[in-house]
């Protein structure tokens, strides 16, 4: 009697655990109940819990011992997203690797049109659309989905440079695992982890393909996210994007590329500024003078695309580094936009299978996720 290896799944979802209780099964049930059953083999669920303060560790070892392709990883004290996405990627053993957010989940008919592209196109970056749902359910497209439209087959970044506008996060990328091998690419500790991350994915990547399909439902306003807390560690950023640059220097030394790259940060760091649910209103001269001193430290020599209008002003008082006018027309601009802002009026909800609509003009595509 010869036994068989067991094949290799095609990919390994990676699901990092902490302090979601009350959304671990949503997200772990989308996943495995959601793989067609003449594919079972073909995906894998790695949990790695990251020494959860709650029951996440107890509820993954039940849910691993009664389903099985569900493997759990257990770490004995907390590191953080990205350290807890390493810890799954080690253990990862599909030909991809797709890390999804534990209080976050994916709709019905997402893991077989995943792996009908990932067969079909073979590329080393697919990228997937996503809506945000906030707690009383409203789902909404994001601003940088329209991106995501019409681009057939595989490309590469210079074919398509607005993919690097796409919401720079590691949950709407699906990777071949020896690609991001290859690229040198692991999470780094701290917040805003995904932004040395996600970037380089599309920067070194012959094949990227675009599955224009809502893919990722992914959940606003939970209580410990960092978009809705307001602490000092948004000051990460700084060293995720000083880790960026290093990136791009030593393996894509390209000017313009930089141009790109110093833009979006830019753009980022004045959405970080400017709100009030990340930053106490203390911090945010400091941060604003954090803001200017990467402004000099990583301007291209050759200048970038600078923005009009009031974007663009904003980034030469930055390269300025005039806080108070700043100040000043931020408290204006919020003035007008209260004193102008319209009644609410409801906005239609895409389908979440199938593709997506443009977003809203006033939503912001930059917003990055970083960590939980």
């Amino acid at each position: 009697m010869v036994n068989q290896p067991a094949p290799t799944p095609l990919l390994s979802v990676v699901v990092p655990v902490h302090g979601v209780e009350a959304y671990l099964h949503q997200c772990l049930d989308s996943v495995r109940t959601d793989v067609p059953a003449d594919a079972a083999g073909a995906v894998e669920i790695v949990a790695v819990d990251d020494a959860s303060p709650d029951r996440c560790g107890e509820l993954l070892r039940a849910y691993a011992a009664e389903h099985p392709g569900v493997r759990t990883v257990h770490l004995t004290r907390n590191v953080g997203l990205g350290p807890a996405r390493n810890a799954g990627l080690d253990v990862a053993v599909g030909e991809y690797v797709w890390f999804v957010d534990s209080d976050d989940w994916l709709p019905p008919g997402t893991i077989a049109a995943v792996l009908d592209r990932l067969r079909t196109h073979r590329p080393d970056v697919l990228m997937l659309d996503h809506l945000r749902v906030s707690e009383d359910g409203r789902r909404e497209v994001d601003a940088s989905s329209h991106l995501l439209r019409g681009i057939p087959g595989v490309v590469r970044l210079a074919d398509r440079p607005g993919l690097l506008r796409v919401q720079h996060t590691a949950w709407n990328k699906v990777v071949r695992r020896e690609f991001m091998v290859d690229l040198e690419l692991r999470f780094h500790p701290g917040w805003y982890e995904d932004i040395p991350f996600s970037n380089p994915l599309l920067i070194g990547a012959e094949r990227i393909s675009v599955l224009d399909r809502v893919c990722y439902l992914y959940r606003q306003g939970r209580q410990g996210a960092i978009t809705s807390t307001r602490s000092g560690r948004h000051f990460d950023a700084f060293a995720q994007y000083d880790r960026l640059f290093d990136w791009v220097a030593r393996r894509y030394p390209d000017e313009r590329l930089r141009g790109e790259l110093f833009t979006l940060m830019i753009n980022h760091m004045l959405v970080v500024v400017g709100n009030d649910g990340r930053l106490h209103p203390h911090l945010r001269r400091e941060f604003f003078h954090r803001i200017a001193a990467h402004h000099r430290r990583h301007l291209p020599p050759g200048g970038y695309p600078r923005p009009g209008g009031v974007a663009g002003l904003k980034h030469r008082l930055v390269g300025r580094d005039a806080y108070l006018a700043y100040a000043v027309l931020r408290q204006a601009h919020r003035l007008a936009g209260w004193l102008c802002r319209p009644a609410a009026v409801p906005q239609p909800v895409p389908p979440v299978v199938g593709p997506s609509h443009d977003s809203p003009a006033d939503r912001d595509a930059l917003a990055g996720r970083g960590s939980r």
